[in-house]
C-alpha cells in the first residue's frame, strides 16, 4: 500500500496575503468553508493541495525549513510571466540539464520553480 502527497500545510499570520500569493502566482483556487478557520488552496491543475493554517501567537514565520518546489517546463518564462504579476524571483539557477528559480511567499516562506521533473522524462 502507498500514499500520495495531497496536502502541505503552511502556518501562518497572514493568511488572506498568503492565499492571494498562491492564487495569483501559481494558479490555486481558494476554497473556505464556512465556520473554517483552514484556507485550502486547490491546484487548478491537479496536485498537491496547500492548507493555509492560522499560526498560534509564539511562533515566527519562515521558521520551519520547508520550500515548495512548482514544477514549469519553462521557468525563464515562468519567472518573467510572474514579474509581470507582481513577483520577482531571484537568478535562476542551471544544473544537471533542468534550471531553477527562488522566491518568497507573504509569510517568508520558500518557493521555488523547477524543470527537474521535465529534465529526465
Amino acid at each position: 500500500m502507498t500514499a500520495q502527497l495531497g496536502r502541505i500545510i503552511i502556518y501562518t499570520k497572514k493568511v488572506d496575503a498568503v492565499a492571494a500569493f498562491y492564487c495569483t502566482h501559481f494558479g490555486f483556487d481558494r476554497l473556505q468553508l464556512e465556520g473554517d478557520r483552514i484556507v485550502e488552496l486547490v491546484p487548478s491543475g491537479g496536485g498537491a493541495h496547500i492548507l493555509l493554517h492560522p499560526m498560534g501567537a509564539g511562533r515566527k514565520e519562515g521558521q520551519a525549513l520547508v520550500k515548495l518546489v512548482f514544477d514549469v517546463e519553462d521557468v525563464d518564462a515562468f519567472c518573467r510571466a510572474a514579474k509581470a504579476r507582481g513577483l520577482e524571483f531571484g537568478a535562476i539557477h542551471h544544473a544537471d540539464g533542468y534550471s531553477f528559480a527562488n522566491a518568497k511567499d507573504p509569510a517568508m516562506n520558500s518557493v521555488s520553480v523547477s524543470s527537474r521533473a521535465f529534465a529526465h522524462g
